[in-house]
């Protein structure tokens, strides 16, 4: 298969990690700044994205590991979607975003940094969060560190409802 050429493939995560899935080896590891889940469900886990768009990027992740909707039980897709709904709670009130991007690439023509393990993105978003960093030189700015964003996430966590 030829490769097609993406900015947004995410060569950083899946280069030089031959049968690896950041997905499945993150919850082996024990929750804390280090592999950034917030929360762990029955199903399905709410994770920091480590190269997020914007402050408070969360990820919501099966642990079963499929590579698209319909490869996913009802009961997983449901839980995704409860904790979906949940995280835009705790992100409301934790940074008060004037908006969200929410959202699945599926396949790489799509965007998909990892290709082989769906998972739902959710992007808080403000009003002139992008700005010519992004544009000219691919950059990020970010105003908090990732560390204090699971810690503050984690904190307005508690148990969803």
């Amino acid at each position: 298969m030829e490769h097609i050429w993406s900015p947004w493939r995410m060569e950083y995560i899946t280069g030089g990690k031959k049968n690896h899935c950041i997905f499945c080896d993150e919850p082996t590891r024990p929750d804390g700044p280090d592999n950034l889940i917030v929360y762990r469900g029955k199903l399905s886990f709410v994770i920091l994205n480590r190269f997020p768009y914007t402050t408070g990027h969360l990820m919501i992740v099966p642990f079963e590991h499929q590579a698209s909707l319909e490869d996913l039980s009802l009961e997983i897709r449901s839980e995704i979607m409860e904790l979906c709904v949940y995280s835009v709670r705790v992100l409301r009130e934790e940074y008060h975003p004037q908006g969200f991007n929410i959202g699945l690439n599926i396949g790489e023509v799509a965007g998909a940094g990892v290709l082989d393990h769906i998972h739902l993105h959710i992007v808080p978003r403000w009003s002139g969060d992008t700005n010519f960093m992004s544009t000219l030189s691919d950059t990020r700015v970010l105003p908090e560190l990732l560390a204090d964003s699971y810690w503050r996430i984690k904190k307005g966590w508690g148990e969803p409802k």
